[in-house]
């Protein structure tokens, strides 16, 4: 019987849309998802999570392979060289060339074993078993690049020899996807050993030394061969970062070399590069010698490079090493002839009052100096001691010295600016002025004091209102007056004080703990700092950075972020100009009537009579120029500064404290008498002109 026929029409229509919807599913993604409602439609299926993750990987092993076949290996030594770093004054004339790298090469045979194993404990523990490259260390870079951060990992000793060796320094995802590539064919070309020798002979290790051969030299004074296992753990400690492991360059350092050095010492036991009886013999810290300096840095040439290469550190992210390396041409804010009236000045001050042959309280004597333009925050000049070659600290920059009450101005500022506490309970903030001063039951009123003659308190008539009136904010600024400015940061608040004391340019970490006799001046700003704080006053409350670099080109690539730093006004303008106003009405008639009357408005402050801190300080300020100069006593290996009793031959405590405030004053009048008679220093002119050329 044959077959029944179906209805053609009713089947064929069938049959032909379940193959059209079938061939539709399979050309189309189903997403948004159907079948799914709201937010729901959005999240895709596991297999397609799983066929766009392969998908991603094939493109990641696709770039890799590409980039693999097209990276090559260059010449070692052509790659390797380095250029001088060229520093140039304000007005484009050369100042100093530093360079070129300070690095021997020397052969794998003449670096110890202790150094070698010291070396990889520190840095890379699996460096003779590893392919090149540390996969944990590829996927924290991975994670770095994901959360915004630099593209960076914890790289073996091949890609840190590679990085040293043929790229440049940034971290980008570019430069580390060749890094790791080279790293794996440099590992398929060479060996081990040579790997190690190339990266131990490239390294940074601070003090301007490239390779173990430099660096034992600049920490030991010795060849690399006859480092022992102590010293070899120090050097592979300063691997880590010698800006931050230099035991010379501070105490924090010296805690972290030592605490470093230690685990490198301890690694190399958990690694059995090293027995304990071996390790037991090294328990005493290795003290390298004191930091030297080029000869090309004397003078205070060396202090300028100092200041200049923090800040471009600061300003774009380079590193010292990358700086080390050389190339870069640095047009600097410092002004060559100011440079030199500064330095004039303090070598004849000091060389008239002090005596270091016959006494010996004028031994170990220190002059910091700073000069800022207030305009916009411009390093003119500095002194950062008597020789960079010799006495590497730089006094200018250098934030362990109590200002005493030249703090004080900060804290007139921040009462005028937020008035005091009153007594009641829920207080409202009382107004201040600088005629302000606390009478007998404790009050602060805004009158005028008398005297008990009935006049009124002055400087002028030769009589210290202390003995017979009772003192105003502003006559305390200068000639006393520290329980009067204790009690009025306590009456601010001395949360309050500090913070507007770093509002006008101090730095945080200078600040000292919050204590009773913070308001006269327990902390310890450099002079760069205190020169420019005291500048925001002089432009009305609005402060600018100090800078000292205002371009740096590269290879005829100018780099970014070296702008001059904005001004931003900080302090209401009255506030500012009452500080100022303070100032200059004490400064001249209360400290040097002939020296100061000549240069126009000065406001200063200083240290006081009363001061009973070891160091001296004057600040003050013109139009022009915003200068600080502080004086003290250290010497190296004391653990902190020195008295100043008897310094220039002074005798009692009254002339103890006379003869001791005259120093920085008279180095300050020198210099700013003879910056007032100079023409205005040059201005920038066009850098790339000057700069790029030889």
């Amino acid at each position: 019987m044959p077959p029944r026929r179906s209805s053609g029409h009713g089947n064929n229509t069938g049959h032909g849309n379940t193959n059209n919807s079938s061939n539709s599913r399979r050309l189309r993604v189903d997403y948004p998802r159907r079948g799914r409602r709201g937010l729901l439609r959005l999240v895709p299926s596991w297999r397609q999570l799983l066929a766009l993750s392969l998908l991603c990987c094939g493109a990641v092993a696709a770039l890799v392979g590409y980039v693999y076949s097209t990276v090559h290996i260059a010449d070692v030594n052509a790659a390797a060289r380095a250029e001088a770093n060229v520093y140039y004054w304000a007005d484009g004339t050369h100042m100093v060339t530093v360079g070129a790298v300070n690095r021997q090469n020397i052969p794998l045979s003449d670096i110890p074993p202790s150094l070698q194993n010291a070396v990889i404990a520190a840095e890379n523990a699996d460096f003779y078993s590893d392919p090149g490259f540390s996969v944990g260390g590829v996927g924290r870079a991975v994670v770095n690049m994901a959360r915004g951060g630099q593209v960076q990992g914890g790289s073996t000793i091949t890609q840190q020899y590679v990085k040293n060796t043929y790229l440049t320094p940034e971290q980008t995802v570019d430069r580390k996807l060749r890094e790791l590539c080279l790293a794996v064919k440099l590992s398929r070309s060479l060996s081990k050993q040579e790997i190690l020798q190339g990266y131990l002979n490239t390294s940074w290790f601070g003090r301007n030394a490239y390779g173990v051969q430099a660096a034992a030299v600049a920490y030991y004074g010795m060849d690399a061969k006859d480092l022992d296992p102590g010293r070899s753990a120090l050097l592979a400690a300063l691997l880590k970062g010698a800006e931050q492991y230099d035991p010379s360059l501070s105490e924090a350092n010296h805690r972290r070399a030592e605490a470093r050095w230690r685990y490198v010492l301890d690694r190399q036991v958990e690694l059995g590069h090293m027995t304990r009886e071996e390790r037991a013999r090294y328990t005493v810290f290795p003290e390298p010698r004191p930091q030297s300096v080029s000869p090309g840095l004397s003078g205070q040439t060396g202090y300028l490079v100092d200041v200049a290469n923090k800040y471009i550190q600061k300003r774009t992210g380079l590193t010292a090493e990358e700086l080390g390396r050389g190339g870069y041409r640095i047009r600097t804010t410092f002004d060559k002839t100011g440079v030199e009236r500064l330095r004039r000045s303090v070598e004849q001050v000091t060389a008239r009052a002090l005596d270091p042959g016959n006494r010996a309280a004028d031994r170990d004597v220190q002059v910091g100096a700073a000069s800022v333009r207030p305009s916009d925050g411009a390093v003119l000049a500095l002194y950062g001691g008597p020789d960079a070659t010799e006495h590497f600290t730089n006094n200018a920059d250098t934030a362990g010295v109590p200002v005493g009450s030249a703090f004080k101005p900060f804290v007139l500022a921040a009462a005028l600016q937020h008035g005091v506490r009153s007594a009641g309970a829920a207080p409202p903030r009382l107004p201040v002025t600088s005629d302000s001063f606390y009478d007998p039951t404790g009050a602060l009123t805004a009158a005028t004091p008398l005297l008990a003659g009935g006049g009124e308190s002055r400087f002028g008539d030769g009589v210290l209102p202390f003995a017979t009136g009772l003192p105003t904010l502003r006559e305390a600024l200068v000639r006393g007056g520290d329980s009067v400015y204790s009690r009025l940061g306590e009456d601010v608040g001395l949360a309050k004080v500090r913070d507007l004391a770093v509002s006008t340019g101090l730095l945080p970490q200078s600040m000292a703990p919050l204590e009773r006799r913070f308001s006269v001046g327990t902390s310890t700003p450099s002079a760069i700092r205190m020169a420019d704080a005291y500048a925001t006053f002089a432009e009305e409350g609005r402060r600018t950075d100090p800078y000292s670099v205002t371009a740096v080109t590269y290879r005829g690539t100018r780099l970014e972020g070296l702008e001059p730093p904005p001004g931003r006004q900080v302090l209401d303008t009255a506030v500012a100009r009452e500080v100022s106003r303070a100032m200059r009405d004490v400064a001249v008639d209360a400290l040097a009537p002939d020296t100061l009357r000549a240069l126009g408005p000065v406001a200063a402050g200083r240290t006081g009579d009363d001061d009973r801190l070891p160091a001296a300080w004057f600040v003050g300020y013109t139009e022009e120029l915003s200068t600080a100069v502080t004086v003290f006593r250290d010497k190296p290996g004391r653990g902190g500064l020195l008295p100043l009793t008897g310094l220039g031959g002074a005798a009692g405590p009254g002339a103890s404290a006379e003869t001791r405030d005259f120093l920085p004053l008279r180095v300050w009048s020198s210099y700013m008498t003879a910056a007032s008679e100079a023409p205005a220093p040059a201005q920038e002119t066009d850098f790339r002109a000057s700069a790029d050329s030889p």
